[in-house]
């Protein structure tokens, strides 16, 4: 009976106290209560049916180069009046993420019949415009302006007084409420005079102006142009061109040896691969220092754009020789080869990145591999490379929180916008640490075959059916487990599982003791860090006292938990003098030197904003620079994976 009282007493006291409360508590005004609305969404999904209205017509005009300005005129065909959704490209296929540069399209004007029509965008998708096409119209037209950025802040400059890089998706549109696969169109392109072009697409010239072949829309998103005063197009073999333009003339001067380094890469991607998924393939490839920088994959191009001295200072231009054999591979993996997520009917519809560590981790692998085994880099370069690789990932210490799956997601997170504290944050690390992970995979191949294979017979497997179909042939998860298997039989699924789904405190480094390595550090910088430095006038230290830092002084990155994080660094510091006397990068690593012999402290004056301080670090590591050494005698695994495999000469 004692314990059936107490709630009952308890209930009372609850009862007083709430009317108490309404006595003494003030009055509250009523405040009314919205009730939900059901989210209308008008446009259309979209359906794997043919546009019936006909061939779109795509004129552009980009003879503008000293205001940067590219005038559209689109010509959309109908068969009925009513209600025409259009759509800006917004996901864009290599992009991972929503890029589509609607904030530059300015000056929309349609018409019918030569009579304005009204639109007005959607407030759900501010990609689509909404118009009504009049009764009797044969066709909607749309002219607008894409406004090229003059200045980097404002997005990658695309456009100079002497380069072109065209994107279709920024200058034009579609209807909605279909599969972009259905949808004709011929495009045309009017140029400055005397300029050059070099696309995927094939068509004639008038004058100025170059009229392609028509296509439908998705070939032609994918089929991206560069133009300009200066190009040079070398024949690779294989139905492959090299097309090179630059501002500077100069610049095109590639030797003979450098372009068949350039022709083996061919031959060695055709031959890993053993098929070929496009008809022709065009590289495009800027040399320029006005132009922005671009790596992105198309099936039968890739857009690669780096800064001059790529053919005329070969030795320096170490950390740009392995773009052509990553986009290139794009064109396999990526593109034919796609996760069954990031295939889409349209440009509209959200893609999905999770099987990123293999579209673009395995890419990454390649990229180093097809380097190396065409002789675009050095063994050596590509074992310092992935040397760089593994210690760089090993400082990324929000790998403690955030696994490699989650980082497939980042591009659509940060839109690779600046971080704080990328160490702690992680980035887009599916491309590294999946080149490791598959490096791995190669070396356990390897071991369980006893030599017998390698990543080879995967890629073979997975990319080489179908010679000459460039359409898209989808995977998921599974798809590549049951290839792996099939190739050697192993735990593959909890492999993944392990390193793909879980935190881990360090990267594997499975490719390397079982491939016949070890990672080890030292006080010079090998030749991926050196070239790297060198590139973004850096001091790179991550790997020791946690700093990288600029040859102006500046700190570019703190890397979390640090010696200088514990000291209270952070980016947007500037270190103004090194042990009381002013800092340049040689005092800098001097110091950081002397730190493992004399074992005292180090001290920065730092400033941060108008304030300075004295920062003391307790460190005596000295320099750091990650290195690969061989573990054993005679040639391992790793050293045949990176052998080439056709004939000809490489670079060792």
């Amino acid at each position: 009976m004692r314990h059936a009282v107490a709630p009952v007493l308890f209930s009372f006291a609850l009862s007083c106290s709430a009317a108490m409360a309404q006595e003494t508590a003030p009055q509250q005004p009523a405040r009314s209560t919205p009730s939900a609305q059901p989210i209308l969404r008008t446009v259309p999904e979209p359906r794997d049916i043919a546009w019936a209205g006909g061939t779109m017509q795509l004129a552009v005009d980009a003879t503008d180069t000293a205001r940067r300005i590219i005038r559209v005129r689109q010509t959309i065909p109908v068969t009925t009046a009513g209600p025409l959704t259009l759509l800006f490209p917004e996901w864009i296929p290599g992009n991972h993420a929503p890029r589509g540069q609607i904030e530059k399209l300015a000056g929309l004007e349609i018409t019918a019949g030569g009579k304005p029509v009204a639109w007005h965008r959607d407030p759900l998708n501010v990609y689509a415009f909404h118009v009504s096409v009049p009764e009797g119209a044969a066709s909607v037209v749309a002219s607008f302006e894409f406004l090229s950025p003059t200045l980097s802040n404002q997005g990658r400059v695309s456009f100079t007084d002497s380069l072109l890089n065209l994107q279709w998706f920024s200058v034009s549109l579609y209807p909605a409420g279909f599969y972009t696969r259905r949808i004709p169109v011929q495009a045309s392109v009017t140029l400055p005079k005397g300029w050059t072009a070099a696309t995927a697409l094939r068509g004639s010239k008038a004058g100025d102006t170059i009229s392609y072949e028509a296509t439908d829309y998705e070939t032609l998103v994918d089929s991206p142009i560069f133009a300009g005063r200066h190009s040079r197009s070398v024949d690779l073999g294989q139905a492959v061109t090299l097309n090179i333009f630059a501002d500077d003339p100069a610049e095109l001067a590639a030797t003979p040896e450098q372009i068949g380094r350039h022709r083996k890469l061919v031959d060695e991607a055709v031959a890993l691969f053993g098929a070929r998924h496009f008809d022709h393939y065009d590289f495009l490839f800027s040399l320029s220092d006005t132009l922005g920088g671009i790596g992105v994959e198309h099936h039968r191009s890739s857009e690669n754009g780096v800064r001059p001295g790529y053919f005329t200072k070969w030795a320096e231009a170490m950390g740009s020789r392995t773009l052509l054999s990553h986009e290139f591979t794009h064109s396999w993996n990526g593109k034919y080869r796609r996760p069954d997520l990031l295939w889409t009917p349209d440009f509209s519809t959200p893609m999905q990145d999770d099987l990123l560590w293999v579209y673009e981790g395995q890419t990454q692998l390649w990229g180093y591999v097809l380097g190396a085994r065409a002789g675009l880099i050095s063994k050596a370069e590509a074992l310092d490379s992935l040397a760089a690789i593994a210690a760089r990932l090993d400082t990324a210490r929000g790998r403690e929180w955030r696994p490699v799956a989650d980082t497939t997601h980042d591009p659509i997170i940060a839109a690779r916008r600046p971080k704080a504290w990328a160490s702690w944050q992680r980035s887009e690390d599916y491309y590294n640490e999946g080149a490791m992970i598959w490096l791995e995979a190669s070396a356990i191949i390897a071991k369980e075959s006893g030599g017998a294979r390698s990543l080879d017979d995967f890629a073979r497997a997975f990319f080489g059916m179908n010679d000459g179909d460039w359409g898209v042939l989808t995977y998921d998860r599974q798809t590549v487990i049951d290839t792996l298997n099939a190739v050697q039989p192993y735990d593959w699924a909890g492999f993944l599982r392990d390193r793909i789904d879980r935190p881990t405190r360090e990267v594997t480094k499975g490719g390397f003791t079982l491939g016949g390595y070890r990672l080890v550090y030292g006080e010079t910088p090998n030749a991926d860090i050196r070239a790297n430095e060198a590139a973004s006038k850096t001091v790179d230290q991550r790997y020791g006292v946690g700093l990288i830092v600029g040859n102006d002084g500046a700190v570019a990155q703190v890397i979390w938990n640090s010696p200088a994080f514990k000291a209270g660094m952070a980016v947007g510091n500037s270190i103004v003098a090194v042990n009381g006397t002013e800092y340049s990068p040689e005092l800098f690593r001097a110091a950081l030197k002397q730190t493992a012999s004399e074992k005292r402290p180090l001290s920065f004056i730092v400033k941060q904003d108008k304030q300075y301080r004295t920062i003391t670090l307790d460190y005596s590591g000295g320099l750091r620079y990650p290195h690969l050494e061989k573990s054993g005698e005679g040639e391992s695994s790793l050293d045949r994976f990176l052998e080439a495999r056709t004939a000809g000469t490489t670079v060792n």
